[in-house]
């Protein structure tokens, strides 16, 4: 894997730590620059496997994934870490799904659908995600627990 497929930004004043998963270069950076810009610390994944191994100390605070990609699809990965951290708040996007609902079988906590939302949108849903979580931002810690 080459440095342009995983890139992590760093903050200093960090409103949390985002993981962005997404096998399109282009929608996972513009979503990393302005989270960046918003003061998150932003980590990068290519697609589901590539994600997992994202899940390091420390774990993201929020994850965004989009939802159909190779190797493992996000409804996969999503479903891994749901399972494995049921309190790290989930947003999916999709350019499959229309709304702003989370669609039947899709196991996230949030959904936008790609392509047609707004910065703000994407501000205004990882601020609520955060705010509902039990999770402080950039504070908890990676329990492994054995299958």
């Amino acid at each position: 894997m080459s440095n342009d497929d995983r890139v992590e930004h760093r903050k200093a004043s960090s409103q949390g730590r985002v993981l962005v998963v997404d096998d399109e270069a282009a929608s996972r950076e513009l979503i990393s620059e302005i989270l960046v810009s918003e003061g998150y610390d932003v980590v990068t994944a290519q697609d589901g496997l590539d994600a997992l191994n994202q899940l390091a100390a420390p774990l993201p605070d929020v994850i965004i994934s989009d939802l159909r990609m190779p190797r493992m699809s996000g409804f996969e990965f999503l479903a891994v870490v749901r399972r494995k951290y049921p309190d790290v708040p989930l947003l999916a996007i999709s350019g499959e799904f229309e709304g702003s609902e989370v669609p039947p079988g899709v196991p996230a906590d949030a959904y936008l659908s790609k392509g047609s939302f707004t910065f703000d949108q994407l501000r205004t849903k990882i601020t609520d995600l955060l705010s509902a979580s039990p999770r402080k931002p950039a504070t908890a810690a990676i329990e492994f627990v054995p299958a």
